[in-house]
Parts: structure tokens; sequence; C-alpha cells
């Protein structure tokens, strides 16, 4: 390898160096896959569980941001208990063997509530976010330093023998500092200053930053990073996030990102000097609470992860993704030691070989082509390669993985409703035959208005994010001999709002509801209004869905109504905008705390005999018990409309089943050859965004448990349930055109030696068997996963042979070879091997 400069960070019982290679490790070189899982998007309980995973994954590093706003409460006011105690979080992953990076930032984006900056920030007089701002500076460098301190004082630093082995002190600044100016580049300069001043011990990074100063690494966030080079040929080519999914706004699509093109472009950026390649997120969680920003971000943040929301490896992508790290961890001497030699194969493909003199040897056979296959020649032998594809040969001759040819199972999951657990001192129930109990709201001012003024005021600027709800209250004057009450008509209401939704009430009634969305948070809209002779109350309640999280000056932006008018007076449109408004902030049952732990036998609550349904503005509580088994359980509110739910004062979160639009292009099947964009593999055209709710494990007693829905615009509350989310089956295929290796039990020492038949490998969840088997076809059978068929040509004993093999067993692997299925029913074809079966 060529001579470059070493940038060392002195350390006492650790060094953390770097190149332009790689990390450098108590001296080794390291080749690192790491994983994003936050802590506070789960809780403590699942944390040993996701990073166990993670490590059985094929992961080696645990990154996670720090976020401000869920430590630093109020000045000087900081916590770090239950889904907050990082220090917890960090020992865990120690624990684990494995490295960490932490991105103390301290703004994170990441679609959290305004960015994981606190709202109380904003109020401090002359502060301006991410700038050359002293205010802004000073709670930054206060903040950061605490979070330092914090972590020496653990000695969870490298340099100390602890897992951290990267900080990072700027997150996607890049992307927003030239509308900043001069004030942009002074602050990005002096963030970098800063961190450098705090002696961790470990290199510093920021990503998407394109002016990082020496010795700070820059690094790459995108789909796609095998293109990106650093600022400086010293610095490593680190990837801080690869976005496996995308996020989800309530009333919008639920994108996917197939398990092929997420192992396409990691196996590029390896191929292209790559050293650390981090995915963004490998368990994405829940927004619990009021955490989810935005606006409109749902509560799920499962991103379509590797790890699902609930702590379930989603099969294929988590199985192909560990089959890629081993192989890639294969070639990681040759990597790391080397430079490439690039080979051209034709127009669109290319190989990147890295060979040294001790005859180590790895190589990268790419087709960039996003619609055919390829043959190429690479040192005199022929290799098939699918469209838009890496086949990695760690020893420069057998392709042991190719990232379009899936080999490990896909689960087979469903949401499973549940009756609640009997128990000794209840019978068998479901939520339906439950005694509820229930507060109404008022609605408008409720107690003593908190102010009085003419026109209207700034939603978050009043509740500075305290609540959702903010009431805007007037009262208008009609006439008796007005033509529409005359006519038994509707004068109109035309309402426009900076967002995010609105409820309006008209003498208590419950009128019309309207919101933005996750695109454009503001909206217009008109509705007939039923008005009275007399003094009539117009009350809206305006709601956030979550504040801004990202943008150029985007503490700035703000919410509520900012005209209303009525139309139909015989003296033309009344234009209410300048009146004179009454308000109160939040909601009574916010201010009595009913929802809390402590609270929950409030006498407040008055028992019903039938839950009221199509009811807004009302609070529902019930004692449910603990559902059976252990697998992860979640809330169905289908049938229900907007608010939040709690159990035992935990916030469950945001609920709202709003559906998307069935006009809108969703598709069947994903194409995962191109490149990848968000609405790209979209699906639940026309269904709820989200359905479920996760509530963990741990936040349930055996029984007695106490759940708390708010609801703001009606549902039948006897229709919610609570499901459990269960592996019911898996299903597996393979071709005799796949690599021939079982990747599971690679020894990587001799590969040729290791090759075989190419094995499906069938799993269980863990106390289940494969108790029948739905689909077995070797020959050329079609379809996928749930709806295989047979071809034309077929072995007869397929089915047979796998129930032989697998029946009543956990695990089971079936080698594809002429010893176990028949090959003369398809002379000409490559055969194929699909399997179905069931878990229980």
């Amino acid at each position: 390898m060529s001579s470059s400069s070493l940038i060392a960070v002195h350390a006492t019982n650790g060094s953390v160096t770097y190149d332009r290679r790689s990390l450098i490790i108590n001296g080794h070189r390291k080749l690192l896959i790491s994983a994003s899982i936050h802590y506070p998007r789960s809780v403590p309980a699942m944390w040993p569980g996701l990073v166990q995973l993670a490590k059985e994954g094929g992961v080696d590093v645990i990154e996670t941001y720090v976020f401000w706003n869920g430590h630093e409460l109020s000045p000087d006011n900081y916590y770090f208990g239950g889904r907050y105690d990082l220090v917890k979080f960090c020992k865990i992953v120690q624990q684990a063997g494995m490295y960490m990076i932490l991105r103390i930032g301290p703004f994170v984006a990441a679609e959290w509530n305004f960015g994981g900056l606190p709202v109380w920030l904003h109020y401090v007089p002359g502060t301006t976010f991410r700038t050359d701002s002293e205010p802004f500076k000073h709670h930054m460098q206060k903040f950061m330093t605490y979070i330092v301190n914090l972590m020496k004082k653990e000695r969870l630093f490298a340099s100390q023998g602890g897992p951290i082995i990267l900080t990072q002190a700027k997150n996607e600044y890049g992307y927003y500092e030239n509308a900043y100016g001069e004030g942009g580049k002074r602050y990005a300069l002096w963030a970098a200053k800063m961190a450098l001043s705090q002696d961790t011990g470990v290199p510093w990074i920021m990503c998407q930053q394109y002016d990082a100063p020496d010795p700070v690494i820059d690094t790459c966030n995108s789909f796609y990073c095998d293109q990106f080079k650093p600022i400086s040929p010293n610095k490593p080519k680190i990837w801080t996030e690869n976005w496996p999914g995308w996020f989800k706004t309530f009333g919008a699509r639920d994108p996917h990102r197939p398990a092929e093109d997420v192992a396409y472009s990691v196996a590029r950026f390896f191929q292209k000097g790559g050293s650390v390649q981090n995915y963004y997120m490998y368990h994405g969680g829940t927004n619990f609470g009021r955490t989810a920003g935005g606006p409109f971000i749902t509560t799920s943040y499962d991103y379509d992860a590797p790890i699902d929301e609930y702590g379930l490896p989603r099969f294929p992508k988590w199985g192909h993704l560990k089959e890629l790290h081993k192989v890639i961890k294969l070639c990681e001497h040759a990597l790391l030691n080397n430079d490439p030699t690039l080979l051209s194969l034709g127009p669109l493909q290319e190989a990147d070989v890295y060979q040294d003199a001790s005859g180590a040897c790895a190589a990268f056979l790419a087709n960039m082509d996003d619609k055919d296959d390829k043959v190429v020649q690479f040192r005199n032998v022929s290799y098939h390669l699918p469209a838009w594809s890496v086949s990695i040969l760690p020893d420069c001759k057998n392709v042991v993985f190719n990232t379009a040819k899936v080999g490990c199972q896909t689960s087979v999951v469903n949401m499973a409703p549940l009756d609640l657990h009997p128990t000794a001192r209840s019978p068998k129930r479901d939520i339906k035959s439950l005694q509820w109990e229930v507060f109404k709201e008022t609605a408008g001012v409720w107690g003593v208005a908190d102010f009085t003024k003419n026109g209207f005021v700034d939603h978050i600027n009043t509740t500075k994010d305290t609540t959702d709800y903010l009431w805007y209250t007037t009262s208008i004057f009609v006439d008796d001999d007005e033509e529409f009450l005359r006519n038994r008509s509707s004068a109109m209401l035309f309402v426009e709002s900076k967002g995010h939704a609105m409820h309006v009430f008209i003498n208590q009634k419950l009128q019309a509801s309207a919101s933005g969305n996750g695109t454009v948070p503001h909206f217009k809209f008109g509705t007939p209004i039923a008005l009275k002779a007399g003094k009539n109350e117009i009350a809206l309640l305006s709601m956030t869905v979550g504040l801004q999280t990202a943008g150029s000056f985007y503490e700035w932006i703000g919410a509520g109504p900012t005209s209303v008018e009525v139309e139909g007076f015989k003296n033309g449109t009344l234009d209410l905008s300048a009146c004179t408004w009454t308000y109160k902030i939040g909601l009574q049952g916010e201010n009595l705390r009913i929802h809390k732990s402590y609270n929950l036998n409030s006498k407040i609550w008055a028992p019903t005999s039938e839950p009221p349904k199509q009811q807004p503005l009302t609070w529902y509580k019930a004692v449910v018990d603990a559902p059976p088994g252990n697998e992860p359980v979640a809330l169905d509110l289908i049938h229900m409309g907007k608010g939040m739910s709690w159990l035992n004062g935990q916030e469950i979160g945001r609920y709202w089943p709003r559906k998307s639009s069935k006009y809108e292009k969703c598709v069947t099947q994903c194409d995962y050859r191109g490149k990848f964009n968000p609405d790209k593999c979209d699906t639940g055209c026309g269904e709820p965004t989200q359905r479920w709710y996760h509530v963990p494990r741990s936040w349930f007693k055996p029984s007695g448990n106490i759940l708390v829905i708010f609801e703001e615009t009606g549902g039948d509350p006897s229709q919610v349930r609570f499901s459990v989310r269960k592996v019911s089956g898996a299903c597996g295929h393979l071709s005799e055109d796949h690599p021939s290796f079982d990747v599971e039990y690679l020894q990587g020492s001799e590969i040729e030696s290791d090759k075989n038949r190419a094995t499906l490998r069938l799993k269980c969840p863990t106390n289940t068997n494969i108790s029948a088997v739905k689909f077995a076809s070797f020959g050329n059978p079609t379809g996928t996963c749930g709806s295989y068929m047979q071809g034309d040509c077929h072995d007869p004993n397929s089915a047979s042979l796998v129930e032989k093999v697998c029946l009543n067993q956990n695990e089971c692997a079936l080698e594809m070879s002429s010893r176990n299925f028949n090959m003369q029913f398809c002379p000409s074809t490559v055969k194929k091997l699909a399997v179905e079966v069931n878990c229980s």
C-alpha cells in the first residue's frame, strides 16, 4: 500500500487513529459495519436483545444520536432515566463486545421533534439555531461538554478502554450552511474547534459537511455513497447514514427498499474503498409520546429496517445483509491493505481487484445496468451478473455472494388479534366487555381563559410545545332574519392555517376537521356550519402533529390559524381574523394529568355501562390484563379517529389511522433494479398509514393495567384490541445459479473446499417448530412468498422430501442436489426450489 498521512489521536488506554484507508484501532486496521439503534425509540428491556440481534447480523458498531431535548428538559435540568439512560445503553453495547459511534450533535433531525433541540432554547433572547449566535453556541457547548464529561466519567471512550470510537459534532449542516451566509461558515468552524477541544481521545466526524477542517472527518449520508470522496485525501471514506428504508407520515403510503438494493449499495461502497458503513436505521423503533416530528411523522419509526419496530429480525433483509457482512469480512485484509485495480468488463460493468504479494486477493464484479443481466469475462472465466448487482469473490475466483441473489428465508409475519388473558380474578373477556370510564372535555375554554387578544397568536409560540392543543374561541351574533336561518340552510366557514390540524366546534358541536400533510403542513378549507339566532360560540381546536425537524431557520416556522371568515350573511362576508379571540392552552384532562400513572384513579372518571361511540373530545379508561405469551404487543386503533394513548401512564404516542389516497401509485412487487427513491416501492394505497401502535411488554403488569385513550373526533373504543406480532411461517427460494455456498457456515480460509450445492435454510422462532409444509416445488415454480405456484415442470416428490427434512424441526437445511431432488423434470432450464412452511 502506498504511504499516506496518518492522523493520530493520542489515547491512554486505547488508540483510535486513521489514515486515508481506514480507522486504526489499537494498531489494527478495521473494516466496520455499523447499525443505528436510537435508545429513546425503544425501551431498556429491549436494548440487550436489539444489540445482540445486530451482533448476530454481522454488525461491529452501534451508532446513536444523543437527544438533547430528551436530556435537558429545561436549562440545567438534566434527565437520564428510563428510555434516556444513555450510560446504560452504552454499557450494554460495551458488554456485547461492540464499538460505538456517538453522534453528540447536538442537532439530530432524525424525524424527531424540533430536530432534537430543546424548545426552550428558541425562547432564550437573541438565539438563532445553528449559526454564529452566541446564546446558541453557549448552550450547545455546555450540553456537549456535559455529555462528553459524562462519558469520560464512565470511562466509555476508546481512549479509556471504552466502546466509543467516533464522536460527531455536526449533523447534515452542509445542506443549509450557505443559507446562513458568513455566520454559517463561522459557526461550522467554531463547532469543529469546540469539539476538538473536548479531548475525547477519539476522532470527530461531521456528516454532509463540505468544509470540515482537519482533523475532523467529513462523511456521507445517502442511499448510495460509493462515489463519495472525503475532502482530504488523508481521511477515510465513511458512510454515516445508509437508508435501508424511509420514514412514514400520517396519510401517506408505506415506503419499502428491497434487500437486494440495500446490499448492492453496501457492496459498491466497499468495492470503491469504503471502510465504515452505518445503516440508518438498523432498528428504527417507535416515536413514543410526542417525540415524532416532521410534522406528521407517524408514531411508528419502523423505517423498513433490518430489525423491525417490534424488535424482530426482518427477513429477508436482516438475513441477506448478514450474509453480505460475513462475505465482506472475508475480504477485509485484502481491502484494507491494498489499492484496487479497476478493470472495465463492459459499458456498465467493472471489476475492482484488491491483491497483494502475500497472495491475498478479493474482487468485486459490478453490473450497474439497471435493466439487463450480463455475462462478463474476468481472469479468463465467465461470470453471470444480474442487472444492478455486485458479485463478491473473496479469493478472486469463486462468487460467494451476489447482491441480487437472496438465498435466506422470508418470514411470514402478521398481527394476530387477542382476547385479554384470563386471570384468577377475572373470567376470559375481550376489551369490548370491559368496564370503561370516561371523562368528557369541554369544547372551547375550560376553567379560566389564559388570555384574550385581538387577532391570532402563533400556536407554537403560545404553547411552547408543552401540548399539541390550543383553543381559539370567539363568538358572533346572528340576527333571526338572516336568510340561511329562514331557508334552513347553512353559513360557510372558511379557515386558513399555517398547520398542522384543526377541529371546528360551533356551539359545542363538532362541525369539521382539516389538516395539512407531511409535504405541505399549511391548509385552508371551507365547511358549512350550523348557526342559530342569537349568540354563537366558535371554538377552533388547533393541533400540532410534531414540530419541524430540519431546514434553514426551521425554528421560526409557526402553526395555527391565520384567517377565519364566515360567508352567507346579508351584510356580506364576516371576517373574524382581527376580532377578539379567547385562548386556552391544552386540554382539561392534560391539566388534571388524568393519564399520568400517579393519577389514574382520579375521581373525575365516570363509569359507563357502554362506552359512548363517535363522541369527540372524550377520554376513555379501562383496566386490562397483560396479553399472554412473549410476542411483541401492539394496540389496534383502526376504529378510532385521532388522539393519544397511554398504558400505566407510559406514553404510547399519537394515533391517527389516516388513510393514504387510493389513487396514488403502489406496487405489489418491487423491482430492485435501478436507483432507489422513497416513492419507488410504496404499498398501502387507500389504507391507514398506521393501524397498530407498539406497547412494550415491559410496560405491562400481570393484571390491573390501565389503558387511557384520548379521542379527538370520535371512534368506537369497544373495537379497540391488542394484537401480537407473530411469525407464523417462513418461505424461501433458491435456484441453481445462486452462489454455491452456504454462507451461514462458510469458513473462508479455504473457500474452494467449502463449495457445495446452494442451501436453503428455514427457521422458526424459538419454542416453535415447522408444523406444516404449505408449498414445495423443485422445478420452475413462479410467484413470491404467499403466492407460490407450480410451473410446468415439477418434481412431484418435492413436498414429501421437504417434510422429511423439515417437519417438526425448529430449523432445517435443504440442499439443492440430485441426491434430494429429481433433476430430470427440467433438463433444459435453471432449476429452482421454492418452499413455504407454517410455524407453531
